[in-house]
C-alpha cells in the first residue's frame, strides 16, 4: 500500500442512543473514492480510562477478582477504571489502585496506550505498572470489596489459562508488563 490513507468526509452526525454511560451516533460519511456509507459508533465519557499492574514485590502482582455484567459472571484481571473529569491519568491510577486494591502507589510507570474496538468505540486506556506500594484506602464505588489476587510474576503462563482471566485489556497489560520485566528496566534494587 502506498501513500497515507485520507480519512472519510463527516456529512452528518447525529446521536440515535443514549444511556447513563455511552452514547451510540451515526455518521454520514464519503470516502476520498466518493462511496458513502453510514456508520454507527459509541461514544464513551471522552477522558479515557487506565489500567495498572500493581507489583506488590518483584516478584508478584495483585489482580482483583469483580463481577462484570456484560458477561454476568466474576472475572479475573487488573484494577482499572474511568479518568474523572480534572483528573491527570496518573492521577487516576494512583486513585483505582486505592479504591479497589488499598494501595496507593509511589511509582507509576506509563506502558502503552490501548485502544477497545476502535472500529465501533472511542474509548482509550492507559496502563500503568504500579511499584512502591504503601496501604491507602479510599471509598470507590464497586458495589461490594473485590477480592485482591496476588500471582507470581514467573507463572504468568498458568495466569492466561484461567477460565476467569479472558478481558483483552487485562492480557494486553499482563503481556506489555511481562515485555517490559523481561527487558530489565523494572526489577532493580530498591525500586519495588
Amino acid at each position: 500500500m502506498t501513500g497515507k490513507n485520507q480519512l472519510p468526509k463527516i456529512n452528518g452526525q447525529k446521536q440515535v442512543a443514549k444511556s447513563r454511560l455511552f452514547a451510540i451516533e451515526q455518521l454520514e460519511l464519503t470516502f476520498s473514492n466518493g462511496e458513502a456509507r453510514q456508520y454507527e459508533r459509541m461514544v464513551g465519557s471522552g477522558n479515557g480510562a487506565v489500567m495498572i499492574v500493581p507489583m506488590l514485590d518483584a516478584d508478584t502482582f495483585l489482580l482483583v477478582r469483580e463481577y462484570c455484567a456484560g458477561t454476568h459472571s466474576y472475572e479475573l484481571g487488573f484494577p482499572k477504571g474511568l479518568i474523572d473529569p480534572g483528573e491527570t491519568p496518573e492521577y487516576a491510577a494512583n486513585r483505582e489502585l486505592q479504591e479497589e486494591i488499598g494501595y496507593g502507589s509511589k511509582r507509576l510507570q506509563f506502558l502503552s496506550k490501548v485502544m477497545m474496538a476502535p472500529a465501533f468505540f472511542n474509548a482509550k486506556m492507559d496502563i500503568y505498572i504500579a511499584t512502591n506500594l504503601y496501604p491507602s484506602t479510599l471509598e470507590g464505588d464497586e458495589p461490594e470489596p473485590l477480592e485482591a489476587v496476588p500471582w507470581p510474576v514467573k507463572d504468568y503462563q498458568s495466569l492466561l489459562q484461567q477460565p476467569d482471566f479472558q478481558e483483552a485489556r487485562s492480557i494486553a497489560a499482563l503481556m506489555l508488563s511481562i515485555d517490559y520485566f523481561s527487558s530489565g528496566k523494572l526489577i532493580k534494587q530498591g525500586e519495588i
